[in-house]
């Protein structure tokens, strides 16, 4: 991970977007580095799919 004040992602990071190897924040800030391409783009997939159904169960409760 790159030196972030705070380690942690919030929702206004999110979708999370794979360029390259490399994972960004909505505003284009690196957070983590992946070993392939491929790696990267199912990292950013997975990482949107859980905030989604973070954000949806907030709503649902």
């Amino acid at each position: 991970m790159t030196d972030r004040k705070d380690e942690h992602l919030h929702p206004a990071d999110f979708p999370i977007e794979a360029e390259s190897k490399s994972l960004k924040t909505t505003d284009g800030e690196t957070i983590a580095e992946a070993k392939t391409r491929k790696l990267a783009d199912e990292i950013a997939q997975r990482l949107n799919e859980q905030a989604y159904r973070e954000e949806q169960d907030c709503w649902s409760a």
